[in-house]
């Protein structure tokens, strides 16, 4: 990690699960892996018919018109990827510019995208300087692994500002759908403004790898080239849209997650872990002990992601009741043995 916070080589994620039940010699199905920020109750996929096996994916077969419904924009705006980890890597190609400004020490991978293309990529904590002096802006919205949020309005100034000398905004609202009302999505379409979804985290869909980029047609179209046909294989475009247009089901579930986010809030701050932040889908504390907690909840077979330069730690959401006594107990102990 460089001191600007940002990777100086690719980046590694939570849900390495295996590589830690080889590390400290506990049997994979015995973790509670809460290193990921994915919504452990995920969409019920239903049972998905043989055709979708059979036949190669169809770009007609409504995933598009469900999404712009989802997301409240033209499905002219829209285009399915394959997560939206493909887009951030494939945007370099067709954005144009080379000083690229990250808001906060963030998800790794949009600094590792822009580097290996050669731009000039800088860590930032203002906004709306960076929107005045940089190419490309990119905000995740929430902050991974914070939680920050940034309102609606001014992102739409520090969009306006950008366009108006001809930069690029590029909003990552990976784990919005608990908050859509602070979504850039329903201006998908404007120029110079392109916003990241993913169903990986509130849809907890991250294994069929479906997300969208919303965006101007024209940058779509580019897009589209360069990640060539059938991005998204048929059964995961049937379950997207499945649960694209499941209102019911969305409704209840961001009630829930809220509820257990705000659970697992007080269990840290009852823990003696400070003061947490973060969003419905996960919560993070900020101190110089992370290492030490993550080493030590993993000697317990509990995986949390740990994050350096400030030191982190996210804790995700347990599943279950089992999953929040086995999580509770392991941090008392923790405690008591400091």
């Amino acid at each position: 990690m460089r001191s600007d916070g940002l990777p100086s080589s690719r980046p590694h994620h939570g849900g390495r699960l295996r590589d830690a039940a080889r590390q400290y010699g506990i049997a994979l199905e015995t973790w509670l892996d809460l290193s990921t920020g994915i919504n452990p109750q995920p969409y019920p996929a239903s049972k998905i018919p043989a055709s979708s096996w059979l036949r190669l994916p169809e770009d007609n077969d409504g995933l598009q018109t469900a999404a712009a419904a989802y997301y409240g924009c033209d499905d002219a705006h829209i285009l399915p990827v394959a997560g939206s980890q493909a887009a951030i890597q494939a945007l370099p190609h067709v954005l144009p510019g080379n000083r690229v400004s990250i808001l906060g020490a963030t998800y790794a991978e949009h600094a590792w995208a822009w580097h290996t293309r050669q731009a000039s990529v800088v860590g930032c904590e203002d906004l709306e300087q960076a929107a005045d002096t940089s190419d490309i802006v990119i905000v995740v919205n929430p902050d991974n692994p914070t939680g920050r949020i940034i309102e609606p309005k001014r992102m739409e100034a520090a969009h306006a500002r950008l366009a108006s000398r001809g930069g690029w905004l590029l909003v990552d609202e990976a784990f919005m759908d608990t908050t859509p009302e602070a979504s850039m999505a329903a201006n998908a379409g404007h120029p110079a403004l392109v916003v990241l979804r993913s169903l990986g985290k509130f849809f907890g869909l991250a294994g069929a790898r479906v997300g969208f980029v919303l965006a101007p047609a024209e940058l779509n179209r580019q897009l589209a080239q360069i990640l060539g046909p059938w991005t998204i294989a048929g059964p995961s475009r049937l379950v997207a849209r499945c649960a694209l247009t499941d209102t019911e089901w969305q409704g209840r579930t961001r009630d829930a997650l809220r509820r257990a986010s705000t659970r697992l809030s007080a269990l840290l701050r009852e823990c003696g872990l400070g003061a947490p932040s973060g969003c419905a889908l996960f919560q993070q504390i900020t101190t110089n002990k992370a290492a030490n907690w993550t080493e030590r909840l993993a000697r317990q077979g509990i995986l949390v992601r740990c994050f350096d330069n400030p030191d982190r730690i996210r804790f995700g959401l347990p599943a279950c009741e089992h999953e929040w006594q086995r999580l509770e107990a392991a941090l008392r102990r923790i405690t008591e043995e400091q």
